[in-house]
């Protein structure tokens, strides 16, 4: 009994992270942790190379230079066969949402302005049938309430929630926050970016059963 138990908590299902910054490295590394379930598949979406401002990769033996998606990779120890790490190392465009895969589909995405590129990205993984959750403010020295829910059930307050919404991205999205933005005054620590990972993780987990 306990064996056949054990047989089948194996990993099942695709997810894709897309943005590996500081945020994405550790909701990778959580995923790629998980025993006995998670995701058989995790697929990696970011451009950008390691740079010397980027000290959670270097802590981790990541080279200057050398792409995020591969160094994630290199971090799994994983068979194939039980759980495979696909690196991609491109950014998600209008142009490319066709190589969007994953049951589970998380925006990690950080600068600039995204707004556009996320809510395209929303839109196509509905069509496939998938979910999505995505990070909507996430300023924070570490005291703020990380607020979890669909997008539908935030008020008007958080100004990305708004700004998704004016792209038509209502419902079915689940937003992780702590509704602190560039324009709070507060900055971003490595216990904030902890907590929202791990949050994302339990998301991604409950979406996968």
């Amino acid at each position: 009994m306990i064996q056949e138990i054990e047989d089948s908590l194996i990993p099942k299902g695709a997810v894709d992270l897309i943005g590996v910054g500081r945020l994405g490295l550790r909701t990778a590394i959580n995923l790629i942790q998980i025993h006995r379930g998670g995701p058989k598949t995790i697929s990696l979406f970011d451009s950008q190379k390691i740079s010397k401002s980027d000290l959670i990769f270097l802590f981790n033996g990541g080279k200057i230079g050398e792409y995020k998606t591969d160094f994630i990779k290199s971090l799994s120890t994983h068979e194939e066969a039980y759980r495979s790490i696909i690196s991609n190392p491109v950014n998600i465009t209008k142009e490319n949402l066709n190589i969007i895969k994953g049951d589970v589909v998380v925006l990690e995405l950080a600068g600039g302005d995204t707004i556009k590129i996320a809510s395209n990205i929303i839109k196509k993984v509905h069509e496939m049938g998938s979910k999505t959750i995505g990070t909507a403010g996430i300023f924070g020295i570490g005291e703020e309430e990380i607020v979890v829910k669909d997008i539908s059930e935030f008020d008007n307050e958080n100004i990305v929630v708004n700004l998704l919404r004016k792209e038509g991205i209502e419902e079915n999205h689940t937003v992780v926050s702590t509704n602190k933005f560039i324009t709070s005054g507060v900055p971003i620590t490595p216990y904030v970016l902890d907590d929202v990972s791990n949050i994302i993780t339990k998301e991604i987990i409950k979406s996968l059963l």
